[in-house]
């Protein structure tokens, strides 16, 4: 993903699959703690619908829309742990899993490290 853009920009922007159907608008950003980069977004999926994890990388922003390199179906089957809180280290791998993204996980993960920092609001 482009690392020049303020992650609180995402925020509302359509998102759509590889095929270029619509997923839903992304509702949160969440930063890698370690980098303090933009690493996932939560795409709202309908109007009933829940918030599903994508990840942010490789996913693209062209023009007002967030562009994620997999399929509808994939992304909403995605692992559901809700928003508005951190991701575990053992939420996150299960994400990279889900996605098929390379992780190091060969060894312990660190217990006082947090991943998925929510954005600050631009209020």
């Amino acid at each position: 993903m482009q690392t020049d853009i303020d992650p609180r920009t995402l925020i509302g922007r359509k998102a759509f699959d590889r095929n270029g159907t619509k997923i839903g608008t992304v509702d949160e950003v969440y930063l890698d703690d370690a980098t303090g980069e933009p690493e996932w977004a939560a795409v709202r999926t309908g109007l009933f619908g829940r918030d599903a994890f994508v990840p942010l990388e490789p996913s693209e922003v062209v023009g007002n829309e967030l562009r994620v390199p997999y399929d509808k179906a994939l992304i909403k089957d995605a692992p559901d742990f809700g928003v508005g809180r951190h991701l575990s280290p053992e939420q996150e791998l299960q994400l990279y899993r889900h996605y098929g993204l390379d992780v190091d996980d060969s060894g312990p993960t660190p217990p006082d490290r947090d991943f998925g920092n929510l954005a600050p609001d631009s209020d």
